[in-house]
């Protein structure tokens, strides 16, 4: 389904008053560990929308919202076989008819570790997913811990705005050799997907952040943090054009 007004017009039928609905939004190209949010949405809820929109106002790089895989049909077909209900799919003017001037920013926990390095683009994060619940209303929203500074950011702001939507977290998933899955590993070069599990291999050493953050750089990554909070270990690194993030537990 297209477009928010349409949206808004079928929420409003009988069946969305009597069902409690699990969402799950995503900025599409679907791998794996989207699909495991839509299985558990759809055990844990009567009905499943799914999201998919590359949401502009997160990028702080255009050349970066550019690159970002959009294979729309093949989502469609995932969330089809998945058992996905109903798909979300907006338009940039669709969330933000007014050129994205109200905007949410949180003043804490964005500063650091991504939000160092990404000016604005949690302002972007919080802002989409804020609309979206609001326009799906969802008992329960899914979202995957490999992104978790996100996730807890969201979950804050649902408690802060008195949101009634749970905010459920899911384990990341990995593929074989150990590397989180994401969208944007469709964009590595053969010879970075090949180097790209060394950034997991290294959160899960006994080196202290400073000697994995000196052994990602030896090895070709350009590291642009690696440090613990919230119980959590945490790293982003370049490869190439493209920027991977990880987390383990410490």
């Amino acid at each position: 389904m297209k477009g928010t007004k349409r949206w808004r017009a079928l929420r409003t039928e009988p069946r969305f008053a009597i069902d409690e609905i699990g969402f799950v939004p995503t900025m599409g190209a679907l791998h794996d560990g989207h699909l495991s949010l839509l299985e558990r949405a759809r055990r844990e809820n009567d009905l499943v929308v799914a999201s998919v929109f590359v949401n502009p106002a997160q990028f702080n790089d255009p050349q970066d919202l550019r690159r970002y895989p959009r294979p729309v049909a093949e989502d469609v077909r995932k969330l089809e076989a998945a058992g996905a209900d109903y798909l979300l799919l907006p338009s940039a003017e669709d969330i933000y008819p007014d050129g994205y001037r109200y905007r949410v920013t949180e003043t804490a926990d964005s500063a650091g570790l991504c939000g160092a390095f990404r000016p604005g683009h949690f302002d972007g994060v919080l802002t989409v997913v804020l609309k979206l619940l609001n326009l799906v209303r969802p008992a329960r929203a899914y979202f995957g811990e490999k992104d978790y500074q996100q996730y807890r950011l969201i979950k804050g702001m649902a408690e802060a705005f008195f949101l009634d939507t749970e905010m459920i977290p899911c384990p990341t998933l990995r593929e074989p050799d150990g590397l989180a899955m994401s969208s944007r590993n469709l964009l590595l070069e053969p010879e970075h997907r090949e180097l790209a599990p060394e950034l997991y291999r290294a959160l899960r050493s006994k080196n202290s952040p400073a000697e994995i953050k000196r052994r990602l750089a030896a090895l070709g990554f350009k590291p642009d943090y690696v440090e613990e909070r919230w119980g959590r270990r945490f790293a982003a690194a370049r490869l190439g054009k493209v920027r991977l993030i990880d987390n383990v537990k410490a």
